[in-house]
């Protein structure tokens, strides 16, 4: 029953990652094209890292067990 659970968890946080990826490049190349839904994704991806950057050794930690995490 645990396993399956991961399985899922995994399978949306894959499905997320292709999402924000997806998220990104459009706003790159058409920059109003997300205006539909008012999202900025790639300044929201800056934001998060430079929340990370920012705390010092606990941003890095931080940032491990996220990058562990999604693997």
């Amino acid at each position: 029953m645990l396993s399956s659970l991961t399985s899922m968890l995994k399978s949306g946080i894959d499905v997320a990652l292709v999402v924000v990826g997806l998220g990104v490049v459009l706003q790159i190349l058409f920059p109003d094209a997300l205006a539909f839904i008012n999202a900025n994704v790639a300044g929201n991806l800056i934001d998060l890292i430079n929340q990370f950057s920012g705390a010092g050794l606990i941003g890095v930690i931080a940032a491990l067990i996220v990058m562990n995490t999604l693997k």
